[in-house]
């Protein structure tokens, strides 16, 4: 097995500069950086992370809780994964996706077995016993997502309330004065204070009060399914509504065609605008959505680099962050019917 003094011989750079690649303490070039990595993979070099962590007392590993057990990994927590797992590696941390349920329990034995020097929580709820638990244990943490009162934590997240009235402004400037929201439907379920749902759900209400218009809210049952049986519903509470708000990507197509199903084209009867969403997924139901896209990019690689500021005493200062969704306009809203 190739040693570290011949990684360093080989990327022609110091043994200390090798060590501060491999252990991430000191921050080093990315042409250096680079020049050492490639020397590692032409040698084989391994490292040994469980000896590092022991000499260290760090793991370096940045554990990221999912509760899968209680919702689904969409596209949208899969960007905010992807781009979190490549800015923590940039920075010398390894990023674990620890799928746990929405407990304290979870929490208490992954950070009570030292196996991470910090936490991302993701899947926030409005009050979650996760993040009162890394509270109680003074563990270092950032949370994608709010709960209710989030002024004490560090927190990441998208401007639901700024991304519910960027849709309204979008289909009130096309003359729509009856709008439905469809959100996902987890009543009954540990995910029913889920914070993306009822601070959207709660802007909407208050919005369209607001404007003066009519507003409606139905939920969604998992998947296309879910999304026909929505449409029904908003048809049958709102038989004139002229556009839907939609913010559940794996139902958008069944919305569509359960407007189509109810008589209503789209958009010319009714307009269809998905939020917290993507291109892509906008491109996956004819006509082609209009989307307001999550940016699940950005508030992953910010959630890691406050947690790592954090962890190398860089900043003490608490992180709040908001950033809205950004509209693509496509071929699903149009004006409102004469």
């Amino acid at each position: 097995m190739a040693t570290m003094q011949q990684v360093a011989d080989r990327a022609g750079v110091s043994i200390a500069t090798v060590s501060f690649v491999v252990n991430g303490n000191k921050r080093v070039s990315p042409a250096t950086r680079d020049r050492v990595t490639a020397a590692m993979r032409e040698l084989g070099y391994r490292n040994n992370v469980v000896a590092r962590a022991l000499a260290s007392r760090r793991t370096r590993i940045i554990a990221l809780l999912f509760p899968v057990l209680e919702h689904r990994l969409g596209q949208t927590a899969l960007q905010f994964f992807t781009s979190a797992a490549g800015r923590a590696s940039e920075l010398g941390y390894h990023l674990v996706l620890w799928p746990s349920a929405a407990t304290a329990d979870d929490v208490r034995d992954l950070i009570s077995g030292g196996l991470a020097d910090g936490v991302i929580v993701m899947e926030v709820t409005m009050h979650d016993p996760r993040i009162e638990q890394l509270t109680r244990m003074d563990v270092p943490f950032v949370s994608i997502g709010r709960t209710a009162d989030p002024s004490a934590i560090s927190f990441v997240d998208i401007d639901f309330e700024r991304t519910v009235e960027d849709a309204l402004d979008h289909l009130t400037g096309l003359g729509h004065r009856r709008i439905g929201l469809v959100v996902e439907d987890l009543d009954g379920t540990a995910m029913a204070e889920y914070g993306p749902k009822v601070r959207s759900e709660a802007a909407f209400r208050a919005s369209v009060a607001r404007r003066g218009i009519a507003g409606t809210v139905v939920s969604s049952g998992a998947s296309a399914e879910g999304g026909r049986r929505a449409a029904a519903e908003l048809l049958a509470r709102d038989p004139d509504v002229t556009a839907a708000v939609i913010m559940k990507d794996d139902s958008n197509f069944g919305l569509v065609s359960g407007l189509r199903a109810g008589g209503r084209r789209v958009p010319e009867d009714v307009s269809v605008i998905a939020i917290v969403s993507s291109d892509s997924a906008g491109t996956a139901t004819e006509p082609v959505l209009t989307t307001l896209n999550a940016p699940g990019p950005a508030l992953g690689r910010l959630a890691v680099e406050s947690l790592v500021d954090r962890l190398e005493g860089a900043s003490t200062d608490l992180t709040h962050a908001l950033i809205p969704c950004e509209l693509h306009v496509a071929d699903s809203t149009a004006p409102a019917p004469a």
